[in-house]
Parts: structure tokens; C-alpha cells; sequence
């Protein structure tokens, strides 16, 4: 192999380690201040984030008719997420209760941040969940107790906002986290997160399971799947 050649291949190797790693990070970027929740990703305060995206299967298949758009914000106080997410028929729960949280939503349309602050003990991160007719539900997940959907019980404080445009078949969104839910730290430039985004879609017959970072498992709660969440102070090129 010439001198040329050699460069090429160490550069093409460079730029695939890179992308790879780039592929298992989300950036959230800072904000000036908290602002009315809104589901809405042509709003300044949307536009202002970068996209990843939620287009395959948990056992890493493609499923490009779901790809499902993912941006994040961060202020002093909240962490904040927007999906958008295109459906066939939408799967939802008759007579939803808005007003409290819906224990066992995961079995209907939803939209699910997993996330930790503890790099040490990874089966301890929270579980926040959306459907588009705006019901939630918060977890305290714990993977060494026998029960972990137990953690229903806890109560962050977080906050939601949905909507659905029927004509264009796509659900959106957003949610509002607390970080004194997720860390004891005070949030900074450069601090990073464990996390996973997540889509349940469809009856049970027809169910798609659309994640951002494959678990290889049939079940979403694998750890040592979770990309990287990380705080950036301005607009990401």
C-alpha cells in the first residue's frame, strides 16, 4: 500500500469511528429560558435543536416508514424533549385521564425517554412516557428489584404537551423534566447523561417497537444499550 492509500484508509477509518460515535450521542442544546410547552417543532425554541432519529427496530431492522425525529433542550432548571412521529393507524387507550398518570400506557401509543445520571450503577435511570392524546407516566426504574414497574409510584414532575395532525398521519410531543428529577447535580455545559429514545406503535398484532439505539432483546430496559445525552451551550453544526 502506497503513502496515499495509506492516508485514505486511515482517514475513512477516522470518519467512521467518528460517525459511529456521533450516532450514540444527542446534543441538547442550552436555551435562554423555560417557555410555555408546546408541541410545536416550527417554534423558535424547537428550531434552535438539532435532530437525532429513532428508524429502526430493537433488534437493529430497519423500519423507515416510523422514523420518528428527536430534539432536545436544556434550560437552568429543565430538560426538554420534542418527538415527531409518523403513524398508520394510531393505537390509543378509550377515555384517557389526563389529569393523573396512566399506569400501563406502554401498552398503547407512546413516545419514552429512558434516562440516567449514575454512570457507576447503570440499571438505575428514570422512564418518562407520552401518548398523543397527552396521558403520561413517570418511573424510578431499578433493574435488580423483581418488580422495576413498580417505579410507577414516584412522581418527578414533569410536564407534557401533545398534538396530532391526522391529515399528515404525525403525532407530536414534548415533554418537560425537571433535572432535580434526574440529577443531584446542577446542570452544566459539558454534562453528560445516559439515555434511550423509544416509539411503541400499533395494536398488539401489528406492534412496532422504534428506537434510537438498539437493545437487541424484545424489551426496551437494556442498559447497556443507552447512547449519550450531552448539554452543549449553543446552536450544534
Amino acid at each position: 500500500m502506497n503513502v496515499s492509500a495509506g492516508i485514505c484508509v486511515a482517514l475513512a477509518l477516522f470518519a467512521a469511528s467518528a460517525f459511529a460515535a456521533d450516532n450514540k450521542s444527542i446534543k441538547s442544546v442550552k436555551a435562554d429560558g423555560d417557555v410555555a410547552l408546546a408541541a410545536d417543532p416550527s417554534s423558535s425554541f424547537w428550531r434552535g435543536a438539532r435532530a437525532v432519529y429513532a428508524a429502526r427496530d430493537t433488534y437493529d431492522k430497519p423500519l423507515p416508514r416510523y422514523r420518528t425525529q428527536v430534539r432536545s433542550r436544556w434550560t437552568k432548571d429543565n430538560l426538554y424533549f420534542l418527538f415527531i412521529c409518523p403513524y398508520d393507524t394510531l393505537y390509543l387507550k378509550p377515555d384517557p385521564d389526563v389529569s393523573t398518570e396512566t399506569f400501563q400506557l406502554w401498552d398503547w401509543d407512546v413516545a419514552e425517554v429512558f434516562i440516567g445520571s449514575d454512570f457507576q450503577n447503570i440499571r438505575r435511570y428514570k422512564e418518562f412516557e407520552v401518548s398523543p392524546q397527552g396521558e403520561w407516566i413517570d418511573l424510578d426504574i431499578d433493574l435488580t428489584t423483581p418488580h422495576h414497574e413498580d417505579g410507577w409510584k414516584w412522581n418527578s414532575g414533569f410536564q407534557v404537551s401533545t398534538r396530532i395532525d391526522r391529515s399528515a398521519k404525525t403525532w407530536y410531543a414534548a415533554m418537560r423534566i425537571p433535572f432535580a428529577a434526574i440529577d443531584q447535580r446542577p446542570p452544566a455545559v459539558g454534562a453528560t447523561f445516559r439515555v434511550n429514545l423509544f416509539r411503541t406503535h400499533g395494536p398488539p398484532a401489528q406492534r412496532k417497537y422504534i428506537v434510537w439505539q438498539p437493545t437487541m432483546s424484545d424489551s426496551f430496559h437494556v442498559p447497556e444499550s443507552f447512547g449519550i445525552l450531552e448539554l452543549v451551550s449553543g446552536p450544534v453544526r
